[in-house]
């Protein structure tokens, strides 16, 4: 009995200095994040509060030190999908980025959720790459308005870029093909995606919501504009192309189908070489046969113990 408890006794001592140097750590990464990145304490005391207002901060670049064109890819999602926005910046991060300054950034609305606030939070100390917006968080209720509406703001002077695209978590761009197929396009002007009329290749009226891609001087006007102030909720696709219809802007559009499409399977014939962006990735599975085609030389073959 007295060696059974003597274990006892040692063995909680042994837990209690376990956890001791279990939250030293965590405070002593808690401490270097916050010298890395001041701004990660201030979103903390936001996202435990209200998470009313927008919030950046700038992650690292997957970048070269000299490019020829400046794009922000945005993608509207969720707080909830902690899971899609790893297996994102997977699929991104094993893309080499060659002649572009390229960032991602996951654009969410007002968190109210609790254990939602506590994980993004992790998040922007880990990454550094989500957005918050003075949003509701539904897909045709302005959230698209919102954000580009308030890029200006968040982007000026040097972290201006030359584009900019809006595009949702179940799209999968091929960064080298879509770079590719902007070096001879316009800075100015452009609206450039998967159009409709499909087949109309010299004005289609609008691009679909997969992904498009507007330049800066259009994010500006459609920040500065009366036109999509006093109409910021529809369906967002349709919406955009209204806005610049309306404004006679977007004289320079690109409708990019074939190479812009829809998951058609997980065959090798279901996926193009020159693809550009794959839509409808809902499920994780299908991620995972778009990254396998694109990513892996082979498909994974299992080794024998």
């Amino acid at each position: 009995m007295k060696l059974s408890s003597s274990f006892h006794i040692r063995s909680l001592v042994s837990c209690r200095h376990f956890l001791l140097f279990f939250l030293l750590s965590i405070l002593i990464l808690y401490q270097i994040c916050l010298y890395s990145n001041p701004s990660a304490h201030s979103y903390l005391i936001q996202a435990f509060g209200s998470c009313q207002q927008a919030n950046y901060t700038k992650s690292r670049d997957l970048t070269l030190p000299t490019p020829t064109f400046r794009l922000l890819i945005g993608i509207l999602t969720v707080p909830a999908r902690f899971e899609r926005r790893s297996l994102i910046r997977l699929a991104y991060s094993s893309q080499p980025i060659t002649e572009a300054h390229v960032d991602i950034r996951f654009i969410l609305c007002n968190i109210t959720k609790e254990e939602e606030k506590t994980m993004v939070s992790l998040e922007m100390m880990q990454y550094d790459d989500i957005i918050i917006l003075n949003c509701t968080e539904s897909m045709n209720s302005g959230k698209t308005y919102t954000y580009f509406s308030n890029l200006p703001k968040l982007f000026t002077g040097e972290d201006n870029y030359d584009y900019a695209i809006k595009s949702d978590d179940d799209t999968y761009f091929r960064l080298d093909n879509l770079i590719a197929s902007l070096k001879d396009k316009p800075r100015h002007d452009m609206y450039y995606g998967a159009g409709f009329p499909i087949n109309e290749k010299d004005f289609p009226q609008f691009m679909l919501g997969m992904g498009y891609l507007l330049s800066w001087d259009l994010v500006e006007w459609i920040a500065e504009s009366e036109i999509p102030r006093s109409e910021p909720v529809g369906p967002e696709d349709m919406l955009t192309g209204e806005w610049l219809n309306m404004g006679n802007k977007a004289r320079n559009r690109y409708n990019m189908i074939p190479a812009m499409y829809d998951y058609r399977g997980s065959e090798l014939q279901d996926f193009i070489p020159g693809t550009i962006a794959v839509h409808q990735l809902k499920e994780t599975t299908r991620w995972l046969n778009t990254l396998k085609y694109f990513v892996m030389d082979q498909p994974f073959k299992l080794k024998p113990m």
